[in-house]
């Protein structure tokens, strides 16, 4: 794949701009119709059963396609590939806020998924091509944390402030200027690439395949509340999604050019970040979709009442992601700062346990939600960094599609495993004679406490799998780039430094 001329430093800027937008976007969208459900039911008579889906379609389009997507931005050229899925994003996000009927809005919620998607698993892509002096990049990964750590918040809070300001048609308007400025911005100032071509690794039967899994394990993981996990409908599905994805592991392992190379997975760091990745999105996100409805149902919040309860999470994760993550991992090295981040934010949830039937805003959540900001704000610059050592620049689309799939997977496995969990010890504590707000708050008190677990999961791989990788001195102390920087492992100008496109922990 021949890389891009490097833009001017405005133009990168304004062009890491365009991706932070989309990348937010992006992650705000799985969350912010939370809070808007039930007036969304309310109009357009959604049964119970049924309400689901207009987060699950979403999730199934964005986690069925991102594998594929990546691929296919390395081949056919990553802005070409970010600014198609922005275009069917916008467009998706205007139909959705335009729809009267339940099946117009489903399909369309599926459309914007497959639209986040195509951009979402380029951005890391393009942001790795665009930086290459260390500083610029570790304040750009602080950043781009930023919107990833706190997104779901800032999803809950704008979906509040809509539902009750307006209505909840413009929780999915709202996407559309955004995405119309972000698409005239994309286009004049993400540098053009050409990407290596189709006939590189076309692998359509591996494409269909892994594709077609992919949906219809998201979809598996996504009913599992209505189903139940032992019911005839998961096992069928769940082994179907298991057949298909191991035919493409076989498919993968033989074909000539296959659509994702399994060497890619050689390096442990790659692996085990995305495994991280994989737990502590399972563990936090589900995390705040069940207090947004403790809030809710138990404290007894209105939308925005629960919105305006997450800015202090939003406000210290952008706070460490953007003014700490950078000089952080370039003193203490990516793994050394994730470990001490999980920490916090497994502290967090395991304070989360102790919330009572009538709880203290200051006391009872608020704790939480700092350490939950602090401790994801600083975590997933060095997920996300670690996850994207790959042997070949030629493979950062297929490993920013890895790093996707991995999150999205780990927040629809978390959410549908998380909310079941909840409801059937609530069931049973009711049965048992218990009070409603009682049996309540014991069922939200269980899931938070496996998604603590989920956390701690994600510290002992962290500990035991991932290798460190030096970023250098933190700003201020010199180097060979100008005052302050030293080379970005993986650039020529590193040295006997452990290379990203090439990493010690590659090899097995």
């Amino acid at each position: 794949m021949s890389l891009p001329a490097q833009p001017s430093p405005g133009n990168r800027w304004l062009a890491f701009a365009v991706l932070c937008a989309m990348q937010m976007m992006v992650v705000v969208d799985i969350s912010i119709v939370t809070v808007s459900l039930r007036s969304i039911q309310s109009d357009l008579g959604f049964p119970e059963a049924r309400l689901a889906w207009i987060t699950n379609a979403y999730t199934i389009g964005f986690g069925g396609l991102l594998l594929l997507s990546g691929r296919l931005g390395d081949l056919i050229g990553r802005k070409r590939m970010f600014v198609s899925g922005l275009s069917l994003f916008t467009v998706a996000s205007a139909l959705c806020g335009a729809a009267q009927n339940q099946e117009m809005l489903i399909a369309m919620r599926f459309l914007q998924g497959a639209g986040a998607a195509m951009a979402h698993a380029v951005i890391m892509g393009i942001i790795f091509t665009i930086f290459t002096n260390p500083a610029e990049l570790g304040k750009a990964m602080g950043i781009s944390g930023f919107g990833q750590a706190a997104g779901a918040s800032l999803g809950i809070i704008a979906g509040g402030l809509l539902t009750d300001g307006v209505n909840w048609h413009w929780v999915f308007y709202i996407n559309v200027p955004i995405g119309l400025a972000a698409l005239v911005i994309a286009v004049r100032s993400i540098p053009s690439d050409r990407g290596m071509g189709l006939d590189k690794g076309a692998d359509f039967l591996g494409a269909a395949l892994v594709t077609s899994g992919m949906m219809l394990a998201v979809y598996t993981i996504a009913t599992v509340a209505e189903y139940g996990w032992a019911s005839g409908h998961t096992l069928g599905f769940g082994i179907g999604a298991v057949v298909l994805l191991s035919a493409f592991v076989g498919r993968a392992a033989t074909a000539a050019q296959p659509l994702v190379p399994l060497g890619i997975f050689r390096s442990r760091n790659l692996s085990g970040a995305n495994t991280v990745h994989f737990l502590l999105v399972g563990g936090t996100m589900s995390f705040n979709i069940l207090i947004a409805l403790y809030m809710q149902q138990v404290a007894g919040y209105s939308p925005a009442e629960t919105g305006f309860a997450y800015l202090p999470l939003a406000v210290a994760a952008g706070a460490c992601s953007v003014a700490l993550s950078a000089r952080l991992n370039m003193r203490f090295g990516l793994r050394t700062v994730m470990i001490g981040s999980l920490a916090l934010v497994a502290a967090g949830l395991l304070l989360a346990l102790r919330t009572p039937t009538d709880p203290a805003y200051a006391l009872d959540i608020l704790p939480t939600a700092v350490l939950l900001g602090a401790g994801s704000g600083l975590a997933m610059p060095a997920v996300i960094m670690m996850s994207m050592q790959v042997r070949s620049p030629s493979e950062a689309g297929l490993a920013s599609g890895l790093a996707g799939s991995a999150g999205t997977i780990g927040d629809s496995l978390g959410i549908a495993a998380l909310t079941a969990i909840a409801a059937a010890h609530t069931q049973s504590a009711l049965d048992g004679g218990t009070d409603a707000k009682t049996a309540l708050t014991d069922g939200f008190h269980l899931s938070f406490g496996v998604a603590a677990a989920l956390v701690v999961a994600a510290i002992a791989v962290a500990v035991t799998v991932l290798r460190e990788v030096p970023m250098g001195p933190p700003p201020g102390a010199g180097g060979p780039d100008g005052p302050g920087v030293e080379a970005m492992p993986g650039t020529a100008d590193a040295p006997g430094v452990p290379s990203v496109t090439d990493p010690e922990g590659a090899r097995p």
